[in-house]
């Protein structure tokens, strides 16, 4: 089976869940503390693992308990973390605030989630993958790696996150077969990059409880109906779900759309399944759910 190697940020998560999120100068109540693995590239590769995708990750932590613990978290799951760099430094802590309508803002410090480079990423398992998933991190780490998949023949897949709007991505943009952005991020994305206008790159624009759509080429940018063809453009209204904690949402609908595409499934299919993998991650508390094939047929078909 396709191989995918994720890299990027490697994280541990101390969500605390509020009775609301406080005004400045407010104050709001602690109802829960927990600690657990987290940051992108880790959480979409914990989710490809759970669909039966073999998965490596490419990131850094640091010689500490958090990030032993999260690499024996993320192995135990059926993660490769051989490629994880362990650096000097603290593992990179995010501190994720939740109020009980499943709302979530963060407070981070990196700690050593960026020391690792494009070239800790070996030629034997490049030579052995099919897919990089890059998600946010160093933008020359990241279009060196997107150069090096490249050349190499893989499908590079690219979701920056929150931090577009800070960093210049338009180097692995412009290599990216396939982005993920969501209504946020795609209006900066399109400031920084050409989005394929030869019909080549894929972007899977993320709606949150709305859904989703992937669009083609020239379609990427355009917001009129009257533009987009039948095959350029497919939509998919999501799965109505209460939910509990949005973190982490995003990257269990980029393993459900990677994992869907991996399995030969066309882009509606794959959609569906991506807003089903979504809608489990934000009905579970913490960034990390256990997602399966078959939880996702029990959203899908039911």
């Amino acid at each position: 089976m396709s191989r995918v190697i994720c890299a990027g940020h490697v994280n541990w998560d101390i969500t605390l869940r509020v009775d609301r999120l406080p005004e400045p100068d407010g104050e709001a109540s602690i109802r829960a503390q927990t600690g657990a693995g987290g940051g992108s590239a880790a959480n979409v590769a914990a989710g490809l693992a759970g669909l039966d995708v073999p998965v490596s990750l490419l990131g850094s932590v640091g010689d500490d308990d958090h990030g032993r613990a999260t690499t024996k978290e993320l192995a135990e799951s059926g993660v490769d973390c051989d490629p994880v760099r362990t650096a000097a430094g603290e593992t990179a802590v995010k501190y994720l605030v939740v109020d009980a309508d499943g709302e979530v803002f963060v407070l981070g410090c990196s700690g050593v989630n960026e020391a690792f480079r494009a070239d800790d990423l070996s030629e034997t398992l490049l030579a052995d993958a099919d897919v990089l998933h890059l998600t946010s991190q160093r933008p020359k780490t990241a279009a060196a790696l997107a150069e090096r998949a490249a050349d190499a023949g893989l499908l590079v897949s690219f979701d920056p996150g929150r931090r577009l709007g800070e960093r210049d991505y338009s180097a692995t943009l412009e290599r990216a077969d396939l982005v993920f952005l969501n209504d946020r991020e795609a209006t900066t994305a399109l400031d920084q990059w050409d989005a394929g206008p030869d019909g080549t790159t894929t972007v899977v624009l993320k709606h949150g409880a709305r859904g989703g759509e992937v669009r083609r080429g020239d379609d990427v940018s355009s917001d009129d109906q009257n533009r987009r063809g039948d095959d350029a453009v497919v939509s998919h209204p999501g799965f109505a779900v209460d939910p509990v904690d949005t973190t982490g949402a995003g990257d269990a609908f980029a393993a459900g759309f990677l994992a869907s595409r991996l399995r030969g499934d066309d882009d509606s299919t794959a959609l569906a399944v991506a807003n089903a993998c979504g809608a489990l991650a934000a009905r579970a508390a913490g960034a990390r759910t256990a997602i399966s094939w078959n939880a996702v047929a029990d959203l899908v078909d039911g």
